[in-house]
């Protein structure tokens, strides 16, 4: 409607007609919530209608969020919402001015039935006849996610947009709540199916699930019922498409494209559509280009809130992994699930609340790791102490380089100094931690003759004069890492491209299964009983090279395809024996190391592994079995995880993008209860303190392990 209506008044000359199989006064559903910063754009397109839509708004700026008892209040959040119907009737009446032709109870089901017109929009709901049509063109893809939901109202008016935790004995229910008029608010339940089948929603009726669900919440509802209009327990249906126009055909809103409800950004991104649509046309001539350019404005724009969706739709699917948080940190989680909201933006739209969470968290890390005096101003959260073992790190920055390729012979040298000399970060200043870059173990675990090393005297030398420097100079520590390159040695220097071999073949290289990293790449050798044991010897070596040297700390590099994480990914490991096959058996030697690794460390320093989250492979590694081997490092006395991903094999597909990792490193601390230093693609103290301050990580490097 909103598209006929601005396409209509860009060219009143224009026969625009609007085909709906519903009456006109139909709408199944509650209210419409808009945030105040996607209302500019719809101002601009069409005056009118905004100025009518907006005059029927029902504003508000807060978000409670009922918690173990508790209500937390976050202000500076601006909504404003107004009924479905409200809406729809506006927007019928300016396109009855405009001259659009309404036909209503009109289902349409052959689209070879309207080859008169020039354009045909299909926003005709996920479901969308005008998609199966040209399936083979759109290419579809629907996603049924996993949580149940149904989609009621009250007449209680919620003073803020409202988020409701209530468990029982069938398990966790929780609510998104929020007014949308003068007298009625929307009120959606969801839970996990198995809390949905233990307490019998499978069976009921819709009147019985008004009743469970006012059973449940009644007590927040302010004694007023739950109201049904046609509402059924559903899961969400996430809606892409690789193609979004063919020939004089295109897609748009629901059809084309949907967003979990819990970002509330299904309305808006139909609207921008139909703003997008019409500029297009209005600029080309040509239908088909008109669409194709429709198509390249919107979609890398959609995918992106898609992305934000995803991350906030995760968060309500596992919301019960995060009932280890205090109410505080629980409410700045929720308000940063979908990367949308960071530190720095939630402290402009309530400083209160910033400054809350901000005296919570310092005074719990002075009183854990501190001298128990947290300083008067309370200091941001990646600016507060953290203990790891016998070692105490004055803030919660860390800070690693990329591989120079530099040495020779594996000895560190003059321009690895320079590099460990810079221990700021130009918006943090300086940082507690500084993280080597990986030292291979043996001659054969290099992963270019350049790699820096910890397998002969001269290295201890080298490295214990680096880390004596930054000793004498700065309050910084100094993590080594450990790495056998496995698969991906024995290639040529990063600046000559990645995992390109040696032209000589250089060294023999050792994995668990005969398989080269690259089609030109060498094949390794199959791990024998002998070279297990002398590769498990040469890490403990290694660790007891890095204490020698000063290391403050110490990681196992098991993840980015070397050699550890060879054994850990099916992909990779191809073995029949006890190394090989299930997850326990892939663990297996990477638990062996660390454990030896672990019994030559002092007691005093902190060991930690950077482990894999996921090999972007379908089939390969994933977060859950990540998870798993979270745990048994646990077991092993872990101190820290760094969580990485990718680079098992060439068919991954990666999702880089800012604090690209931050999900992972999320779902393992708070299944694991295990410190986490998080990285990729973090660059300012703005991500650090959202992640650590919403307790996604215990530390931010700022700088991803190579």
């Amino acid at each position: 409607m909103y598209s006929a209506l601005l396409l209509k008044k860009d060219d009143p000359t224009r026969d625009i007609t609007l085909l709906d199989r519903n009456p006109s006064d139909a709408t199944y559903g509650w209210g419409i919530v808009f945030s105040e910063q996607t209302l500019a754009s719809f101002e601009k397109a069409d005056p009118a209608s905004y100025h009518d839509i907006t005059s029927q708004f029902v504003k508000w700026d807060a978000i409670d969020v009922h918690y173990r008892g508790q209500v937390v209040r976050s202000g500076g959040h601006v909504f404003a919402g107004i009924s479905r119907r409200q809406f729809l009737n506006s927007l019928q009446k300016h396109c009855q001015t405009a001259g659009v032709h309404l036909r209503y109870w009109t289902e349409v089901r052959d689209l070879s039935e309207y080859p008169e017109y020039d354009l045909i929009i299909g926003a005709d709901g996920f479901t969308s006849l005008v998609r199966r049509t040209y399936e083979h063109i759109f290419q579809p893809s629907l996603a049924v996610e996993a949580a149940k939901y149904i989609w009621l109202g009250t007449r209680n008016v919620f003073e803020a947009f409202t988020f409701l935790f209530q468990e029982n004995e069938h398990g966790l229910f929780q609510a998104h709540c929020y007014p949308f008029d003068t007298h009625t608010s929307t009120v959606i339940v969801e839970c996990d199916e198995g809390t949905w089948r233990r307490a019998g929603l499978d069976q009921a009726t819709e009147a019985d699930s008004l009743a469970y669900c006012e059973g449940l919440f009644g007590g927040m509802l302010s004694g007023f019922p739950l109201l049904s209009n046609r509402s059924a327990w559903i899961n969400f249906t996430t809606v892409k498409n690789k193609t979004w126009h063919y020939r004089n055909t295109v897609l748009l809103g629901d059809s084309v494209h949907t967003a979990h409800f819990s970002v509330g950004s299904g309305t808006k991104m139909a609207m921008e559509d139909a703003i997008a649509l019409t500029r297009a046309v209005r600029q080309r001539r040509d239908i088909e280009t008109a669409l194709a350019d429709y198509e390249m404005e919107r979609k890398p724009y959609v995918e992106g809130i898609q992305r934000a969706a995803q991350q906030s739709r995760s968060y309500f699917e596992h919301t019960r992994r995060y009932f280890c948080l205090e109410p505080l940190q629980f409410t700045f989680h929720l308000l940063t699930r979908s990367g949308r909201i960071s530190y720095a933006n939630l402290r402009l739209r309530d400083a209160t609340f910033v400054e809350q969470a901000d005296r919570w968290f310092a005074d719990r890390a002075f009183q854990l790791y501190g001298d128990g005096q947290t300083p008067s101003v309370a200091p941001e959260p990646a600016h507060t102490p953290l203990r790891l073992r016998g070692l105490t790190l004055s803030n919660r920055l860390a800070l690693s380089y990329p591989s120079l390729d530099a040495a020779v012979d594996g000895a560190p040298n003059d321009r690895h100094e320079e590099q460990l000399s810079r221990r700021t970060v130009k918006d943090a200043g300086e940082v507690a931690l500084l993280l080597c870059e990986p030292c291979a173990i043996s001659p054969e675990g290099r992963i270019t003759p350049g790699t820096v090393g910890l397998y002969r005297r001269e290295h201890v030398r080298g490295w214990a004069g680096l880390v004596a420097q930054i000793h004498k100079t700065s309050a910084a520590k100094v993590g080594g890492v450990l790495v056998h390159a496995g698969r991906r040695g024995a290639t040529r220097p990063r600046r000559e491209g990645l995992d390109r071999p040696l032209r000589d073949g250089g060294w023999m290289l050792l994995a668990p299964s005969p398989l080269a990293y690259t089609a030109a790449g060498q094949v390794p050798k199959e791990m024998d009983e002998a070279d297990l044991r002398q590769v498990r010897e040469e890490f403990v070596c290694g660790a007891r090279r890095a204490h020698e040297a000063g290391f403050d700390l110490l990681l196992l590099h098991m993840a980015h395809g070397y050699l550890l994480a060879s054994f850990l990914s099916p992909l990779t490991n191809r073995r029949t024996d006890h190394y090989g096959g299930s997850l326990e058996n892939r663990m297996r030697f990477p638990l062996e190391v660390f454990a030896a690794v672990r019994q030559v460390w002092p007691d005093s320093k902190p060991l930690g592994a950077a482990i894999p989250a996921t090999d972007w492979v379908k089939g390969g590694w994933g977060v859950q079995d990540a998870t798993a081997l979270a745990q048994a490092l646990q077991g092993s006395d872990c101190d820290l995880l760094t969580i990485l991903a990718g680079q098992t094999t060439l068919e991954a597909q990666p999702e880089y993008g800012p604090a690209f990792l931050t999900s992972y490193c999320d779902w393992i601390r708070n299944e694991v209860r295990l410190p986490v230093m998080a990285t990729g693609g973090l660059a300012t103290t703005d991500q650090a303190n959202t992640l650590l301050a919403a307790g996604r990580a215990d530390l931010a490097l700022l700088n991803p392990i190579p």
